[in-house]
């Protein structure tokens, strides 16, 4: 049986494989996969103003809306370096699913919705 932390794994791999997979077979900058793929970690410093405000920063940073919306809406108008940043930002939730990092609680930054990290 799988349990729901082994499918959001999953999910996660399935996630950061296809967004990373869609990249290359772009033939976009590997250069900028490599200098972006952390960018999201930023959030981290939201924490500095509290964990309830960290958290807020911190989870906008890793939900798939923004990616999602900046590259349909970026596909829609041509593409571009905004479906880039989109697929770099994707990767970079599905790798963080995989490592058990989930979306954070108010109460401290290793309470997530996969479990306290």
């Amino acid at each position: 049986m799988l349990f729901p932390k082994t499918l959001l794994s999953l999910e996660g791999l399935a996630l950061a494989a296809a967004a990373t997979a869609v990249y290359f077979h772009e033939d976009y900058s590997g250069w900028l996969f490599v200098a972006l793929i952390l960018a999201p970690d930023l959030s981290f410093a939201g924490y500095a103003a509290g964990p309830r405000i960290g958290a807020m920063i911190y989870n906008v940073a890793h939900t798939t809306i923004g990616p999602l919306a900046l590259g349909a809406v970026c596909l829609l108008k041509g593409g571009g370096v905004p479906v880039e940043l989109a697929l770099i930002w994707l990767a970079h939730i599905g790798a963080d699913r995989v490592l058990g990092y989930g979306l954070k609680y108010p109460t401290a930054f290793k309470d997530t919705h996969l479990g306290r990290v």
